[in-house]
């Protein structure tokens, strides 16, 4: 098939797979929003669509229309071409061909195809004479005139490390003479010598001539009216390091040294922000290295502050900054070695990134001094819910019972020691040092707060709680406020009584100004998980919401989903009015190996307890009802789906790593929700028997 933009539609399902490819994670499907790969974004507003007008998909950038446009668009402002221009349009097909080995096959293929197989019977146009040989031209008087390179000039460049074949590569040409006017009308006769060598950087319409040791040493000519960037056409798709550098022969030298290198004509030229963003997006570091003398070093500064948005650095070379001790050509001349620049851009690292540096020293693991395993503080069923040094979540609807069970584990938690009460299921540590148990509400009025305190310090058997466990009543404080209020008073208690035991908010969701609040999500449980390290207790995190299927919803039940080591579900059960506790997340194993348990409210003892578990086969169904319903919901109109493709949307859909997916999927297969494709090996599909 040929290399065409109808060819490379159909190839890509109208252009999809050109974004998915380049967009990656960020794309989770069409109507979904996310964060521009292009530029520093605060929201989530770029969309992938199909446009039925034009039959293709397109990218919609609602932040900045200037990046809406269809996947060739796209691709041409990843790298740096635009559409409009036949020559760039072509190379935009090339990346996207190569990028997704679509296998496609370009004119220029075909015909060299086609002459291999009759090399005596075909010659290219381009070998034939041109009309214009011997014609003058616009500029130039009489057209450059060009030799084969001499040893003396191939010993120039052997001194930084290039030879022939890097020169052939970059469009180097040896120019026995010129003759032209410029356009101030001085008139320049170039003739090459041993002793005065000449070279030409030849570009499509124009060639900076070179002259090492004459006056002038660059001369432009021909027709320079693109945009000058020396060496972008070597560079790969894709790269570790890209340095800007002021010069020709600097960027060959470094290329025949293994690095990636552009040049803007000299030190002192603007550097395009398009171009900057373009290749932002292809190499990880953007690194300016300019002579060590004084115009390179200012220019390096006022380029690092006119573009900091795009992390530029700047790397000063160990030279003096007199003649031939200034740039990285002159730095390889001396012997140095690529080794040696690699450990000076480590050294820039090291510096650039001291601070942070500082900072992981002290979250290093130190294989000499292990840390000690966490004491379970809460389990179920002998699982782990709840360790020291993280977040555990009691997730339900209004009315579940969600305040009931937390009485059960604050009861367990301040209860006298060797005393065995009902904690509701599960199994709390004692607080035999008697630190701090702090409980912060949200939700409830203070009279309402009191009532329930007074329950579990009845089911603890005490008559009055003890002087280390404080609870508050957070309702009449601003939400801006709760946060503050939390953290200082943990501080104030866990000096005071010599640690913390244990911290239950009741009500997280009312800790930020709504829970579809993505960045205030984030910031809240990132600060939550920090403090649980730091006082290294649990903080037992109560949402006020019922989950959609296996899932919590909004920015917030996904963040605690993502994060928190143990997450429980209490919900109603509607035959018997009890309620039920069911695993969505344990910090070992996986949550369908544990028992769904119950408790309800007992007339006679005038308080609730536990009545056990649920029947193995009660909790395979309910289970399977909550399996089944996810299955539907990933399936969609899709009749089958690989295993490996849904893995990865259970993955992404539970917060789960992709092992704990493949479990879920052996669970659907074991019972029934999911079967092998009789069609496609490797393919699951959706056992409709509901």
């Amino acid at each position: 098939m040929g290399l065409d933009k109808q060819s490379i539609l159909d190839a890509t399902n109208n252009g999809y797979d050109v974004f998915k490819h380049f967009l990656g994670s960020r794309i989770q499907g069409t109507g979904k929003a996310f964060k521009s790969p292009f530029y520093e974004d605060t929201k989530a507003s770029c969309y992938v669509f199909f446009d039925k007008r034009s039959r293709m998909y397109k990218f919609k950038d609602f932040g900045d229309a200037e990046y809406s446009g269809d996947c060739f668009f796209f691709t041409g402002k990843i790298f740096g071409l635009a559409c409009e221009h036949k020559d760039e349009f072509v190379k935009i097909l090339g990346i996207i061909n190569q990028e997704l080995s679509l296998g496609l096959e370009s004119n220029t293929q075909k015909i060299d195809r086609i002459i291999e197989r009759a090399p005596d019977q075909l010659m290219r146009v381009s070998e034939l004479p041109s009309i214009h040989e011997g014609f003058e031209t616009a500029q130039n008087e009489l057209p450059l005139k060009v030799k084969a390179f001499t040893p003396s000039e191939l010993a120039y460049w052997k001194q930084y490390g290039v030879s022939k074949e890097d020169l052939v590569r970059f469009n180097v040409v040896s120019v026995e003479s010129y003759q032209g006017i410029g356009k101030s009308g001085n008139r320049y006769v170039f003739t090459s010598s041993e002793s005065e060598p000449m070279f030409g950087y030849q570009s499509i319409r124009f060639t900076k001539l070179y002259r090492p040791f004459s006056k002038p040493r660059f001369l432009f000519t021909g027709e320079k009216t693109e945009q000058y960037v020396f060496g972008k056409e070597q560079l790969p798709i894709r790269g570790d390091i890209l340095f800007f550098t002021g010069g020709e022969k600097d960027v060959i030298t470094l290329s025949a040294h293994g690095f990636n290198a552009v040049s803007m004509n000299s030190e002192t030229a603007h550097i395009p922000k398009n171009l900057l963003r373009a290749f932002s997006f292809r190499f990880k570091h953007l690194v300016l290295l300019y002579d060590v003398d004084e115009t390179g070093l200012k220019s390096m500064e006022s380029l690092k502050h006119q573009y900091k948005s795009f992390n530029l650095k700047s790397l000063r070379l160990p030279l003096s900054g007199e003649k031939d001790q200034k740039d990285i050509s002159d730095f390889f001349a001396q012997g140095h070695t690529a080794d040696d620049l690699r450990m000076l851009f480590r050294e820039m690292l090291d510096i650039a990134y001291e601070d942070s540096l500082a900072i992981m020293r002290t979250c290093e693991i130190d294989f000499s001094r292990p840390p000690t395993e966490p004491e379970p503080l809460i389990k179920i069923n002998e699982v782990t819910v709840g360790a020291p040094g993280n977040i555990m979540c009691v997730a339900g609807s209004e009315g579940s019972g969600k305040t009931n069970f937390l009485g059960g584990i604050l009861s367990g938690s301040i209860k006298p020691e060797g005393l065995d009460i009902d904690t509701l299921g599960t199994t709390v540590r004692e607080n035999s040092n008697g630190q701090g148990v702090l409980l912060y509400d949200t939700e409830q009025s203070e009279y309402q707060l009191y009532k329930n305190l007074t329950y579990i310090v009845n089911r603890s058997t005490l008559k009055r709680p003890p002087s280390w466990f404080k609870a508050f009543c957070l309702v009449g404080i601003s939400r801006a406020e709760r946060m503050k209020l939390i953290m200082e008073s943990m501080d104030k208690y866990f000096y005071q009584f010599g640690g913390i035991h244990m911290v239950v908010i009741d009500g997280i969701g009312d800790l930020l100004p709504g829970v579809n609040e993505e960045e205030g999500s984030v910031a809240l449980i990132e600060e939550l998980i920090r403090i649980a390290a730091i006082y290294n207790t649990v903080v037992v995190c109560v949402l006020h919401m019922a989950p959609s299927g296996m899932k919590l919803r909004g920015h917030l039940g996904s963040e605690v989903q993502r994060k928190a080591a143990g997450i429980l579900l209490i919900e109603k059960d509607e035959n018997t009015d009890s309620s039920l506790i069911k695993a969505l997340k344990v910090r070992d194993g996986s949550p369908l190996d544990v028992p769904i348990m119950e408790f309800g409210w007992n007339k006679e003892k005038g308080r609730h307890e536990f009545f056990g578990e649920k029947s193995p086969k009660e909790t395979v169904k309910r289970n399977s009802v909550d399996l089944k319903a996810l299955a539907k919901e990933l399936y969609g109109e899709k009749r089958s789906m690989s295993s490996k493709d849904l893995g990865k949307l259970i993955s992404q859909h539970l917060e789960i790593k992709e092992r704990m997916a493949r479990n879920y999927i052996n669970y659907m297969k074991e019972h029934g929700i999911l079967e092998k494709s009789t069609q496609f090996p490797g393919f699951y599909t959706l056992v409709d028997n509901q």
